[in-house]
């Protein structure tokens, strides 16, 4: 029987993360044992507080569906100041839904599209532009334009329309997550809280048994 795995992510740019995190894990997950990921996207931020710790509970014991483990993938930047970085916004979900070691809080820090800045040949292709990458730290790329604005300011400097959900599909399309995860050690700590189910993480770049 699959582990069953319920991710609460921000809206639709980040469930179309859900096919590529598939195909990670499908190419290095031991065979048949795939979880079943099930993506629960909010038209914005995720609960806060009792209302995140109330739909943890909620899903954890529901049913049918009732998920063996929760992941909460916030952004850093939610357009107000909840959160000073991704250490502080883990802590406060943490803080808020308690002590439940099935539920597993995650930031993309400053948002997820910083998780798609490692691809930056692939975005220049697709904006058809030469603009020199934002920095070699993905994570880091804030100076009030968050890694999402200089997507969209690279699409738009070319007279593309920019769609969040398409163009992430087809940035991440044919590139490798461990590229995106050695940059960026928030979505490596991601990725590292599925594997590390399966006595597996990410170490150098490669996913390897985890050491006991």
């Amino acid at each position: 029987m699959s582990i069953r795995i319920t991710i609460l992510v921000e809206g639709a740019t980040e469930l179309v993360f859900k096919k590529k995190l598939r195909e990670f894990l499908e190419t290095h997950l031991p065979k048949g044992m795939m979880p079943r990921l099930d993506f629960f996207p909010y038209d914005g931020p995720i609960p806060k507080g009792n209302k995140l710790r109330s739909r943890v509970k909620q899903l954890l014991q529901s049913g049918k569906n009732k998920a063996d483990v929760v992941i909460a993938l916030t952004d850093v930047y939610t357009g107000k100041q909840e959160f000073s970085d991704a250490k502080d916004a883990k802590k406060k979900m943490r803080d808020w839904v308690g002590n439940e070691p099935r539920f597993h809080p995650h930031a993309a820090q400053h948002d997820f599209e910083a998780w798609l800045l490692p691809f930056w040949g692939t975005i220049q292709r697709l904006a058809g532009s030469d603009r020199s990458s934002p920095g070699t730290n993905p994570e880091q790329v804030n100076h009030n334009k968050p890694p999402a604005h200089r997507l969209k300011e690279i699409f738009h400097n070319k007279g593309k329309k920019y769609s969040k959900p398409l163009y992430a599909e087809r940035i991440l399309e044919k590139n490798d997550l461990l590229v995106a995860a050695k940059a960026c050690p928030e979505l490596q700590d991601f990725l590292n809280t599925i594997l590390n189910l399966y006595a597996l993480e990410i170490v150098d770049g490669e996913v390897k048994e985890r050491a006991h």
